[in-house]
């Protein structure tokens, strides 16, 4: 079922199959994505199709400095024609929510959001209501543009499992696209193919994928790295290496395998860790996050029990 799914995304996003398989592994995680790129790329298309691929509801939240916590989370608001107080819950609550250009928003709305993706509940005047579940939030922010808006402290970064950049497409990719979707809307030929109970079992079964133990001192390994870097000022947190096992699993179970390889913690460690470390003035001056990533990656060594496996 989740390869029909995967097919049906790649049908409308054309030539990014790595980017699906991660958009996919942070679902099947039970995780939620940051999709860093300019304008144009596809960032809502693809929450859109992975959406209307599921059959689950889907919110869009288009946030501007003068969207406030209760646009999204909702009010309690007084009904004159019951002459009571009742609950108006805000777009947060649904299956997949598309947070478009969550930087623009005010410190304060990012947080309300951030607490229910973190709570997985939206409280209002103390009283509480459980998200449905899955329950996925994919939000997007333009890297480049700086002017009216406010950067996601790291703490609240921290509450993504992956931050993800979709890039350009290849000439030949755009070309397909060009001829594909001149005439058509791409999703007008998406259909369901997957319901919310599988997406909800499949999830239950990563985590049962097995993860060996020199797997495990390899993570922490890697984690250790990055905390005694002299470029690096903040390495990750445990959350982060909890985070990347859960990345882990969910990708061996995308590849059809009941166990986990360290090429799996190669290819999901830049999207998994890069937001979650800050770089030294001196780091930030001579390299990049990638680099530094892909450097401690080649530093430390593979168990040798992993090699052989």
């Amino acid at each position: 079922m989740i390869h029909k799914l995967k097919e049906n995304i790649g049908s409308v996003f054309v030539g990014k199959e790595n980017v699906i398989d991660l958009l996919l592994v942070s679902l099947l995680a039970d995780g939620h994505v940051l999709l860093e790129d300019v304008p144009g790329t596809g960032k809502t298309l693809l929450a859109k199709t992975i959406s209307k691929s599921i059959g689950g509801h889907f919110s869009r939240v288009q946030f501007t400095p003068d969207v406030l916590p209760s646009d999204v989370t909702g009010i309690e608001y007084f009904n004159p024609k019951t002459s009571e107080f009742e609950l108006r819950l805000g777009p947060v609550v649904t299956n997949i929510l598309l947070a478009d250009e969550i930087n623009r928003a005010m410190p304060r709305t990012q947080s309300s959001l951030l607490e229910a993706m973190e709570e997985r509940q939206v409280t209002l005047e103390k009283q509480s209501t459980p998200l449905p579940k899955p329950f996925f939030v994919i939000a997007t922010q333009n890297p480049i543009e700086s002017q009216g808006t406010f950067p996601l402290p790291d703490a609240q970064l921290d509450r993504f499992l992956m931050t993800i950049s979709i890039g350009y497409p290849s000439p030949e990719d755009e070309l397909q696209m060009m001829r594909r979707f001149r005439n058509d809307t791409p999703l007008e030929s998406v259909t369901s193919v997957i319901s919310l109970e599988d997406i909800l079992e499949a999830q239950k079964r990563v985590k049962e994928i097995f993860v060996s133990e020199p797997l495990e001192h390899y993570i922490i390994k890697l984690a250790h790295a990055t905390r005694h870097h002299d470029y690096i000022a903040n390495g990750v947190s445990p959350r982060a290496t909890l985070a990347l096992v859960r990345a882990v699993q969910a990708l061996a179970f995308l590849r059809g395998r009941e166990y986990c390889t360290p090429e799996d913690i190669q290819f999901l460690i830049p999207s998994v860790w890069n937001h979650r470390i800050g770089l030294s003035m001196e780091g930030a001056l001579r390299t990049t996050k990638n680099e530094i990533m892909q450097r401690i990656l080649k530093e430390v060594d593979v168990p040798v029990e992993i090699e052989q496996a």
